[in-house]
């Protein structure tokens, strides 16, 4: 096996859930870098599918563009459906599509705790079902399941003071859920050809919220290298758990931090 084969994605079909968004789209282009197929998801279809026709333009592949809502199985079922019929089969799932609601444990309602968990593990379960019956018919496929650092530490309300981006308890509850499925999976279904790992993402700010400038620098402070993420940085431990330079990692939650998680 060449280097070139050891991180290949040619002829590879990957889903990417959210895959037009903010941190999405950089995985998705880091995916499609490499050669594979990215079928990109969100609830914006017009969004992916200008997005797949750039990636195509870019790399030469055969990206797409899908509408698919990750609280409605039945959009998840028929937009899987319609990928295997034109692409024959699934070879990863990049689950990173989220959502939620914001707020504090004493003045946070049950239906708004509840929306939090359905935009993390609820979705994550009901794409990763789905993906399932069609990977365990080939005997082998890849779940990527995007978690958070706040699924392994909680959020230092230091760092938060009155900038408005305080994080609820819900996010980081459904996403620690997603590590522990994720383990789940690998253990349940390695025998079968499957693997599954997290990524954990630390402080990967959006351009709208980098604008407050005391808030970044509390970021900054909080990890060992001295500053936050940039979406391209995720690319490449995505690439390598999709491909088959990771064939023997399974299991695992990687944390993509700048060290956060280490003090």
């Amino acid at each position: 096996m060449n280097n070139n084969d050891l991180f290949g994605l040619e002829g590879k079909t990957v889903i990417v859930t959210g895959g037009a968004g903010y941190l999405g789209s950089s995985i998705s282009e880091g995916l499609a870098k490499y050669g594979a197929n990215v079928m990109i998801l969100s609830k914006n279809k017009e969004k992916c599918t200008d997005l797949s026709g750039k990636l195509n333009q870019k790399y030469g592949g055969q990206c797409q563009g899908y509408y698919a809502d990750i609280a409605d199985h039945k959009s998840i079922d028929e937009t899987f459906k319609e990928i295997v019929t034109v692409n024959k089969k699934i070879d990863v799932l990049v689950n990173n599509a989220c959502f939620g609601a914001s707020g504090t444990v004493e003045e946070m309602t049950e239906q708004e705790w509840g929306k939090g968990i359905e935009g993390s593990i609820n979705g994550v379960f009901k794409t990763t079902k789905t993906a399932l019956q069609y990977m365990l018919k080939e005997n082998r496929g890849i779940m990527i399941n995007i978690a958070s650092m706040y699924g392994v530490v909680s959020p230092d309300p230091s760092i938060y003071g009155n900038s408005g981006f305080n994080n609820p308890p819900n996010y980081g509850a459904g996403k620690a859920a997603i590590i522990q499925f994720t383990r789940y999976i690998a253990c349940h279904y390695g025998r079968r050809g499957i693997r599954a790992n997290s990524i954990s993402p630390g402080p990967f700010p959006n351009a709208e919220v980098q604008q407050n400038k005391e808030f970044i620098e509390n970021l900054n402070k909080k990890t060992a290298l001295g500053r936050i993420g940039k979406p391209y940085e995720l690319q490449g431990i995505v690439v390598y758990l999709a491909s088959d330079s990771s064939s023997y990692i399974t299991g695992q939650n990687i944390c993509i931090d700048g060290g956060w998680t280490a003090w």
